[in-house]
């Protein structure tokens, strides 16, 4: 299993962006699947979650009601739609497939190399 995330840039506070992920191989209906973020110096951070065949979702309190995590089955992709940025997002955030409805890192056992998000003040 492959991941690959791109989307990322730089937009000013307040904009949008979508980030996209990419996977390769088969996916099984139990697979989870999140999007995670990082400022380096700091630990990895859960953004949010979506089962694979359903349309369960979770969220981090710091991005509820502003991001929407979706999919398309079809090209095997998961989105990261994030609206209303602030600076306070500003971090690489990386995709992630595991099969635990977990928000710790540890659960997932492939990654996206990552994609930056730079959001100016």
């Amino acid at each position: 299993v492959q991941l690959q995330a791109s989307g990322g840039g730089l937009v000013q506070a307040g904009g949008s962006l979508r980030l996209s992920c990419t996977q390769s191989g088969r996916i099984y209906s139990s697979a989870v699947m999140a999007w995670f973020r990082q400022v380096p110096g700091k630990e990895r951070e859960f953004v949010a979650l979506t089962r694979w065949s359903r349309d369960s979702t979770m969220y981090a309190g710091s991005v509820k009601g502003r991001f929407t995590i979706s999919r398309d089955s079809g090209k095997n992709t998961v989105y990261l739609q994030m609206d209303s940025l602030k600076p306070e997002d500003t971090a690489i955030y990386y995709c992630a497939r595991g099969t635990q409805w977990a928000t710790q890192p540890a659960e997932y056992f492939s990654w996206g190399q990552g994609t930056l998000v730079t959001v100016s003040s």
